[in-house]
C-alpha cells in the first residue's frame, strides 16, 4: 500500500475496497506530521488500518470522519480501540437509524475549527448524501475534503430517507461561499477546478430534475420502476436499481415543491 504526498500537510492512503460505489477505493487522508489527524479511516480492513498506524505512529492525535457510511467510518472503531485517540464527527437521528452505531467522542458541527500546531480545519455541514455528512476545509492550503459530497469521476448517490436532494443542492451551493483551491474527494483523485466541478454538479442535478418532469409529462402517471427507464436512459440498465434511489430523492423534492403529486406509488405532474 503506497502513501502519496499531496501537499506539505496532506498525505493519502487508499483502501483496497474498490467497487461500483467506491471507485478505486476509499481515500484516507493523513494531515500533519507531528500532530496527525486521520480523516476517514475507511472500512474495517486490517491491512489498511495497520498501514495507517504504521505511518502515523505515536504522532496520531485524533480521528475525523466525514460521515458514518460503511466505506468511510468502521476503520475508526478499530483505530480508536488500538490507539485510544478521540474520534470526531457528527451523528443525527436519521444517521443513527440507518448506519451501524459508532462511538463518537467529540460531536462537531458547522463552523467549528479543529486546530493543531500544524494546521486548522474548518467544519462544513453538508447534508444530502447523508444527514450527518461533513466536509472539512484545510485553511492553511485551501484544500476541501469532501468525503462523498463530491467524488472524482462519479455521481453521488442520494438515497432517502437519510439522503435528501434539496439538502444536497443547498450544500453544494454553500461551498461557493468558501475559498477552495483543490478538492480532495473520498474517492478518486484530487480535483483542481473546484468551482467548475461544484457548479457542474449542481447543473447536472437540476438537469436530471428537469428530465423527470419532462418524462412524466410525456408518459403520464408512472411508478419509479417505469420512470427510471426514461429518466436514466443515458445510464446502463445495470445501474438502474441504484439510480432509483436518486430518482426517488428528486421526486420527493418535486413533491415538496408541489410540482409532482404522489398517489400511493404513482407519480404525476401537477398542472
Amino acid at each position: 500500500m503506497k502513501t502519496i504526498r499531496l501537499s506539505p500537510i496532506v498525505r493519502r492512503l487508499t483502501a483496497s475496497n474498490s467497487n461500483m460505489f467506491t471507485g478505486p477505493g476509499t481515500n484516507s487522508y493523513l494531515l500533519g506530521d507531528e500532530e496527525i489527524s486521520i480523516l476517514d479511516p475507511g472500512p474495517a480492513l486490517i491491512e489498511h488500518i495497520d498501514a495507517l498506524i504504521s505511518i502515523s505512529g505515536n504522532a496520531l492525535k485524533q480521528i475525523i470522519i466525514t460521515h458514518t457510511h460503511p466505506d468511510h467510518s468502521p476503520g475508526a472503531r478499530i483505530l480508536k480501540e488500538k490507539l485510544g485517540v478521540p474520534l470526531l464527527g457528527m451523528t443525527t437521528e436519521s444517521s443513527l437509524e440507518r448506519d451501524e452505531p459508532i462511538d463518537i467522542d467529540q460531536e462537531i458541527s458547522h463552523g467549528d475549527l479543529i486546530k493543531t500546531n500544524e494546521y486548522t480545519l474548518e467544519v462544513i455541514h453538508t447534508p444530502g448524501h447523508a444527514s450527518n455528512h461533513l466536509c472539512y476545509l484545510l485553511k492553511d492550503e485551501n484544500i476541501l475534503f469532501t468525503g462523498d459530497h463530491i467524488m472524482q469521476g462519479s455521481t453521488v448517490v442520494i438515497a432517502p430517507p437519510d439522503g435528501n436532494m434539496t439538502e444536497y443542492l443547498n450544500s453544494l451551493n454553500l461551498l461557493n461561499e468558501f475559498n477552495i483551491d483543490k478538492i480532495a474527494p473520498g474517492h478518486g483523485e484530487i480535483i483542481h477546478d473546484p468551482i467548475k466541478i461544484i457548479n457542474a454538479t449542481i447543473e447536472h442535478r437540476l438537469g436530471r430534475e428537469k428530465k423527470v418532469l419532462e418524462m412524466l409529462k410525456k408518459i403520464g402517471p408512472s411508478t419509479i420502476d417505469e420512470l427510471v427507464i426514461e429518466v436514466y436512459d443515458d445510464v446502463s440498465v445495470n445501474l438502474h436499481p441504484i439510480a432509483k434511489w436518486s430518482l426517488e430523492a428528486h421526486l420527493i423534492k418535486l413533491n415538496k415543491n408541489k410540482k409532482v403529486a404522489k398517489n400511493r406509488q404513482v407519480y404525476s405532474v401537477i398542472e
